[in-house]
């Protein structure tokens, strides 16, 4: 009975938090994720301004260089862990079309956009 009580209160608590980036989204997520997404070294840019919306963390981001970036990734939890997605980000002030200077990436290049 009391291994049953346990699961099932485990089970419902993964279930009421698998929609809350703030608990599935770590900052070494973030950075980790963001650092693969941009192709910088981890500590070489800021992370600010982070707002938790649902399974989508929104932060900006400031380089060592000078570059701002606005980004996200999503989150979830599950019996298996937390997963938590690529970071999506578009440098500020250079709208999303990868022709108007933005630097073409793999994912990109695979899906025809330059």
């Amino acid at each position: 009975m009391k291994k049953t009580l346990a699961l099932a209160s485990v089970a419902a608590f993964v279930v009421l938090s698998s929609g809350c980036a703030s608990f599935a989204v770590s900052d070494d997520a973030i950075e980790r994720n963001t650092a693969q997404a941009l192709g910088l070294a981890k500590g070489s840019f800021t992370i600010a301004d982070r707002v938790d919306d649902g399974v989508k963390a929104s932060y900006t981001v400031k380089t060592n260089t000078g570059k701002q970036y606005s980004c996200y990734v999503t989150g979830s939890v599950s019996l298996l862990g937390r997963a938590v997605s690529d970071a999506i980000c578009s440098e500020v002030g250079k709208g999303s079309n990868p022709a108007a200077g933005r630097s073409c990436n793999a994912l990109l290049k695979a899906a025809g956009k330059c």
